[in-house]
């Protein structure tokens, strides 16, 4: 999964030539933020291919033409990863990465000999927990999940399944390229190749009903999942989806019993809604996610990755490029990035509450003035708001959503934005 990144930090990409991350001292010069203490650090890793672009996908994916039977690209791809990685060690030196996630794409269509390199060569530049987090992106396609086991064995620890439904024809109008017998059958062998899995699910369907998602939702919790991602088929810019809109979507009441309904029966299965879009059983709540929403520090490789990184006086966000050719040109020769800045003072109130009012149980304000370097009171004024407005909920140093809030997320989210 790729992190929310907020509209003003997503400067135009694809720089023709790319640039090459600054000097450590340049990211090292004083500022106005006082970071006391760095975050969490994960790793995100892009692997851009799969084999169809679905139609809501806004994701920098890229369809593989397998019409001239070439193979993808492993090798290379991987050297330009480790090329892209060991250009930015200097800014993360010495710093433990908690999680690591390969996403896409489709990271799956890789081999596992492939995904073993680069789990490999990851632990060999970087110092790894010893309980880090290994998820990896999968498709439910038959080719797919005869290489779950092997996946495991090179040293994936999670596997993400994009199910999205069970019935053959939502995967149709979604564009999916499996069937729901292939969805069962891969959810069954990842049950048996590891110990924690999560499945991704849509909802509000073209053409789909309560009763439809009702049924969805019982076929996904009857394989005892320990973590489901449900996320509502929204229609993004620049998709095939945009440009041809499907007629019968449900209407937004319908959306939100579909939704209601969706955390009665994770609840009944024992999953919490532990963010807006993630249910999990009792410590099988995504870590690499969760560092994401505490407005955690991530580096991120591969074409068109984004990162987030502090440093005692700036918070900079880098995106790297994103055609995969160009992407890996640039990367194997030093300057993968298409930009690279520092977040702006006044932004930082919205980009931390953007992701931290996501979980369910809140945040500190602690938290906020640790991983912003900002005071309380640079938020004091729209948390009175919020709490006027029967949006939040404050107790001493704890900050959450009410029911209210959590149901209204966007409202209250954007009382935090800059004058």
């Amino acid at each position: 999964m790729i992190p929310i990144i907020p509209a003003s930090a997503t400067p135009a990409l694809n720089h023709p030539l790319g640039q090459a991350p600054a000097d450590v001292q340049h990211y090292m010069r004083p500022g106005t933020l006082q970071l006391s203490t760095l975050p969490p650090l994960s790793l995100y890793v892009h692997l851009p291919w799969c084999i169809k672009k679905c139609p809501y996908c806004d994701f920098n994916s890229h369809a593989w033409d397998k019409s001239n039977n070439l193979h993808l690209p492993e090798q290379q791809y991987i050297q330009a990863l480790f090329s892209d990685l060991e250009a930015s060690l200097p800014l993360i030196w010495g710093r433990p990465v908690y999680s690591i996630f390969i996403g896409g794409g489709t990271p799956s269509l890789f081999s596992p000999e492939a995904i073993a390199d680069l789990i490999s060569g990851l632990r060999a530049r970087l110092p790894l927990e010893a309980a880090c987090e290994i998820t990896l992106e999968a498709n439910p396609g038959t080719f797919e999940t005869q290489r779950f086991a092997a996946f495991a064995q090179a040293g994936v620890t999670r596997l993400s399944i994009g199910v999205q439904s069970f019935d053959d024809r939502f995967l149709q109008a979604l564009g999916r390229v499996h069937s729901a017998e292939q969805a069962r059958a891969a959810i069954t062998e990842a049950a048996k190749a590891f110990s924690t899995f999560n499945l991704d699910m849509m909802y509000a369907l073209p053409g789909q009903s309560l009763y439809d998602l009702k049924n969805d939702i019982a076929q996904a919790l009857a394989f005892s999942p320990p973590h489901l991602s449900v996320y509502h088929l929204s229609i993004e810019p620049n998709t095939y989806f945009a440009k041809y809109p499907p007629n019968n979507l449900p209407e937004d009441d319908s959306a939100y019993a579909m939704l209601d309904a969706i955390t009665e029966a994770c609840s009944l299965a024992g999953l919490a809604r532990y963010e807006v879009s993630a249910y999990a059983q009792a410590d099988q709540e995504c870590l690499h996610n969760l560092n994401y929403w505490q407005f955690g520090d991530y580096l991120g490789i591969g074409a068109g990755a984004h990162s987030k990184l502090s440093f005692a006086h700036r918070i900079i966000r880098q995106v790297r490029l994103q055609e995969p050719q160009r992407y890996m040109k640039a990367a194997l020769e030093g300057r993968p990035l298409a930009s690279d800045r520092s977040v702006h003072r006044q932004d930082l109130p919205f980009e931390f509450m953007l992701n931290a009012l996501r979980l369910r149980k809140g945040t500190y304000l602690q938290n906020f003035i640790e991983r912003t370097g900002l005071p309380p009171s640079s938020i004091s004024a729209p948390l009175e708001r919020a709490v006027a407005l029967g949006l939040l909920q404050r107790h001493g140093d704890k900050i959450q959503p009410s029911e209210r809030g959590f149901d209204f997320l966007n409202d209250l989210q954007s009382l935090f934005l800059a004058d």
